[in-house]
């Protein structure tokens, strides 16, 4: 099987690294252009990312070569590639614009951004919650007018430390939420040598990301009506988000009110068997057990679990009963992973698997 060509918009941002870091050998993906903003074009990637590179495994060899293109240059950059990742550091109408035309130009877009997180016929996925949401693309491409072209988006790096949990339970009908999540600085696009000040730090607030905590998961759990998407009524959800001196994790502490209040061992029975679409086809990005549960007191930790099933896992502990909800528990992800670039990665497996994007 040849590989999809795949190009990167935005490719030599932190994401846009860990896009490349986690293709490399891809089974099904070949990186074969990477885009970047003017000051970067016509340079190679390795010119211009410069010391800039941030993965802990070395940049592959053969993509320091690659000449970056300008990614303003929509049709220069679509005649190369199958589909295309964006992870653009623009303005939000810049990033809508500039992802509009790659898919008008018939380049499907599988894109790390929030720009187009609330447009209603775009789907905001994670694979193994609400793949059926990948069924409004139709509706999408006849606005669009294309044949191919489409966008798909991931939600926020911070749901994914506790909305899988929920989203495993909601047989029991959760009623009420509350989450503080911790937020590592690689969520900032940052480490400790860009951002010295995080050292031995707390800083509790971070723009914008309560009210996507809050309002995301809605529309993971809303229905396709129409050709949109229609968020969620509920469950009432409520967030504080604290940015911690972390370098890749994020970990939410959860308190968790039910209609029907589930047992412990059936909240942790739930988790276990819990699985996906991406589980059942096996695809090449999906870890084998989506959710673990920790049974030890001082677990999931950061730098001992954000790593498992290569960051695509998410993980769960210290699950008890609460005198002011019914349960609480803490949960763990890593951000820019499964948060990131490797949830967009599982994305677009499955609709490489469904028949969204193809070969041109």
């Amino acid at each position: 099987m040849s590989k999809l060509r795949v190009g990167i918009l935005g490719g030599t941002g932190m994401v846009g690294q860990r896009f490349i870091a986690l293709l490399e050998n891809h089974p099904w993906f070949e990186v074969v252009t990477v885009a970047a903003s003017p000051r970067s074009a016509g340079k190679t990637y390795e010119e211009a990312v410069g010391n800039r590179w941030k993965m802990a495994t070395p940049m592959p060899e053969n993509i320091k070569k690659l000449v970056v293109m300008n990614v303003n240059d929509v049709e220069a950059v679509s005649a190369d590639v199958d589909f295309v990742f964006s992870a653009v550091d623009m303005t939000k109408d810049e990033i809508k614009t500039i992802e509009e035309a790659y898919a008008k130009a018939e380049t499907p877009v599988v894109s790390n951004n929030s720009a187009h997180r609330w447009t209603p016929d775009v789907p905001m996925v994670v694979p193994e919650l609400n793949p059926e949401h990948l069924e409004v693309i139709a509706d999408q491409r006849k606005r669009l007018g294309t044949q191919r072209g489409f966008i798909v988006v991931k939600p926020n790096c911070s749901i994914q430390s506790y909305t899988p949990a929920l989203h495993a339970l909601r047989e029991f009908g959760i009623k009420l939420v509350v989450a503080t999540t911790y937020q590592a600085i690689s969520g900032a696009g940052k480490n400790f040598t860009d951002w010295p000040e995080m050292v031995d730090n707390v800083i509790p607030y971070i723009g914008g990301e309560e009210e996507k905590s809050e309002q995301e998961p809605l529309r993971i759990w809303g229905k396709v009506e129409d050709g949109q998407i229609v968020k969620a009524e509920g469950p009432m959800i409520t967030t504080q988000c604290i940015r911690v001196p972390v370098t890749d994790g994020h970990t939410a502490a959860v308190f968790v009110s039910f209609e029907k209040k589930p047992t412990k061992e059936e909240i942790i029975k739930a988790w276990a068997e819990f699985k996906g679409i991406p589980q059942e086809l096996e695809l090449p990005s999906a870890p084998k057990q989506f959710i673990k549960y920790f049974e030890e007191d001082n677990r999931p930790q950061t730098k001992l679990d954000r790593d498992r099933e290569n960051g695509m896992g998410v993980c769960f502990g210290r699950l008890r009963e609460d005198r002011v909800f019914d349960y609480k528990f803490v949960g763990l992800s890593h951000n820019t992973v499964r948060g990131a670039a490797g949830g967009s990665v599982l994305t677009a497996e499955l609709l490489k698997a469904q028949g969204y994007i193809t070969a041109k």
